[in-house]
């Protein structure tokens, strides 16, 4: 059984404080161990405080890999592109921020293979992983729908996969591409970052239900063998 762990904050402030501090730790260490870190970090708008206070570790930051946990296929420059909004607080300090997707990608299953084999020639597993999770359970761009067996339960060796969801979100009606299940599983440590009371029923609901989880982060984190670290607020 995963073993997990929930931190509790009085303040979304306080939240992104601790988790950046986290993560500077994560990747701090992995530069010392290996010469470098490779990271994956959420899309939406609950992390980018946590990313302003971690782009302000002193960090050897040309030395860390940024990659989206998924992204939507959309333009670079989009405002639902995740890679956008990641490079434009990371690349300033001298991070490489790789993008999993291609603007000109109009087959989703094609950019998932090609997301793929990007993937095959970055250091892995991940160093850190960062995941959100919606109100209706997904997490990274694992969605119920007709992709959904291949993100949660495809090759272990398959690192990123193409998603349709089913419905599509309404704020973002478009394909994506996601890491999969197993490999956020496979990251040397990983946290969740989330607010609100919705959240948190959803997530204690799938530990509770474990691999027979309805919700998508059920799935995930009843496949994962290393520590998690919930950190959450209203």
């Amino acid at each position: 059984m995963t073993e997990i762990e929930w931190w509790d904050y009085d303040t979304r402030d306080e939240m992104a404080k601790a988790v950046a501090g986290d993560a500077a730790f994560i990747i701090e260490s992995a530069i010392d161990a290996r010469g470098a870190a490779v990271i994956a970090l959420p899309g939406g708008k609950t992390p980018l405080p946590i990313y302003d206070k971690l782009a302000q570790a002193k960090l050897d930051w040309k030395r860390v890999t940024i990659l989206p946990t998924d992204d939507r296929l959309v333009p670079m420059g989009d405002a639902l592109s995740n890679v956008t909004t990641i490079a434009k607080t990371f690349m300033a300090k001298g991070a490489r921020v790789l993008p999993i997707t291609s603007e000109a990608a109009t087959d989703y299953k094609a950019a998932g293979r090609a997301a793929d084999a990007r993937l095959q020639d970055v250091h892995w597993p991940l160093d850190l992983c960062v995941l959100g999770v919606g109100e209706d359970g997904h997490t990274a761009s694992i969605f119920p729908g007709p992709d959904y067996d291949e993100a949660v339960a495809g090759p272990r060796q398959r690192r990123a996969v193409g998603v349709m969801p089913e419905p599509l979100p309404p704020e973002a009606p478009v394909a994506r591409v996601t890491l999969t299940a197993h490999a956020i599983g496979a990251s040397r440590a990983l946290m969740l970052a989330v607010t609100g009371d919705a959240k948190r029923a959803v997530i204690e609901a799938a530990i509770k239900q474990g691999p027979a989880s309805p919700y998508p982060i059920g799935r995930v984190l009843a496949d994962v063998e290393l520590p998690v670290d919930i950190h959450w607020s209203a």
